[in-house]
């Protein structure tokens, strides 16, 4: 990477896809800032004006300003010319020049799985994304996993990535070193000391209005081999991934969910329009992507033994709904147990690993 790459993404009148246009005309950015304007021009076709913008090199100050804020915050400049680019977001037509990265820039080129879904996530959202990544965890080697560390089933999958041992990349809609929301900073420490990255277009100059998620959302679905959406109502951003993903001829699969579900109308509509394959596990998700790593170690030893239930815990156990969260007075009432057994037969359902609790006293069975 060189001062030209990052004065090209800057200079006035050069958007994304004009950069590439450039950089496919000449070759890189040092040959684009040394042509004359009537080579560009003639050779990229370009408006006299803009021509003028690059001979008078009116990106440069904003460039350095630039090249300063990265070498003080341990940021790193990665441009689509350099070896360590992602190949499959260099794929894409609109694929940004620069990325801006804080962590280990290799993970952007391991074998990516782009994850994404609705902000409000429910239960059963959640853990359908902590199993797939923990099953793809278990069979994929360099797995990594791509999302925007947005609220819902994006830091679920951040997280899930993180309590399974393998890397997962950010790509954020706003310049490092912040973190958007605020409350993620933490996951997102935890990200750059587990291998993995945080990763933007923006520069430190550009000034968030809310419009930079639907750029973002492209680099997501281009960064991965595949896009899996687990819940999304019938519009939003992750529905916007999807079609990026489509579009860059990506895999795309999505997570069923119950009909009458608001969570699920997007996913259950990609699937009914045939727009994504239906994914129930992490074994659909390695035949939609052709990965093929042998058979699931966890099948080349016996299951550790299932504790057995009483009869009362299996009775309990029968009082709960097939996926939905329920409260222990819920419980209580139709189980008809006392709160002293209901808490000791809890806690050893538990154990048992035939259920979880949440926040809120509730219970889900698993």
């Amino acid at each position: 990477m060189v001062l030209e790459d990052i004065a090209l993404t800057m200079t006035p009148g050069i958007g994304v896809k004009g950069a590439a246009h450039l950089l496919a005309c000449f070759g890189d950015a040092r040959t684009i800032f040394a042509a004359s304007e009537e080579e560009l021009v003639r050779r990229a076709e370009m408006r006299p004006d803009i021509a003028r913008n690059i001979v008078q090199r009116k990106g440069f100050a904003a460039a350095e300003h630039e090249l300063d804020h990265c070498g003080r915050h341990g940021i790193r400049a990665v441009a689509s010319t350099d070896p360590e680019y992602p190949a499959l977001l260099r794929e894409i037509p609109d694929r940004p020049h620069v990325l801006y990265v804080q962590g280990d820039v290799r993970a952007l080129g391991a074998r990516c799985l782009a994850v994404v879904g609705t902000r409000e996530a429910t239960t059963y959202g959640t853990d359908m994304c902590g199993r797939l990544v923990e099953g793809l965890a278990r069979r994929v080697p360099g797995l990594c996993i791509v999302s925007g560390l947005a609220f819902g089933i994006d830091v679920a999958a951040h997280r899930a990535a993180l309590d399974t041992g393998i890397p997962t990349v950010a790509v954020l809609a706003n310049p490092l070193p912040g973190v958007t929301p605020a409350q993620h900073a933490r996951v997102a420490h935890d990200m750059l000391d587990h291998g993995g990255a945080l990763v933007t277009e923006l520069t430190s100059q550009a000034r968030q209005k809310g419009t930079f998620y639907v750029a973002r959302n492209r680099i997501i679905a281009g960064l991965g081999a595949g896009c899996l959406v687990v819940e999304s109502p019938d519009s939003g951003g992750s529905l916007l991934t999807a079609h990026c993903a489509d579009s860059y001829h990506r895999s795309v699969m999505a997570v069923p969910g119950r009909a009458t579900d608001r969570a699920s109308q997007g996913t259950n509509h990609l699937i009914r329009n045939r727009k994504a394959q239906l994914v129930l596990t992490a074994d659909d998700i390695l035949n939609e992507l052709m990965w093929d790593f042998g058979a699931d170690p966890a099948t080349l030893a016996p299951e550790p033994p299932t504790p057995e239930l009483t009869p009362e815990e299996r009775a309990l156990l029968g009082c709960f709904p097939a996926a939905d969260p329920v409260s222990a007075e819920a419980l209580a009432a139709a189980s008809g147990f006392d709160p002293g057994m209901l808490a000791t037969l809890l806690v050893g359902l538990e154990l048992a690993g035939a259920v979880r609790q949440l926040p809120g006293n509730r219970y889900v069975k698993r």
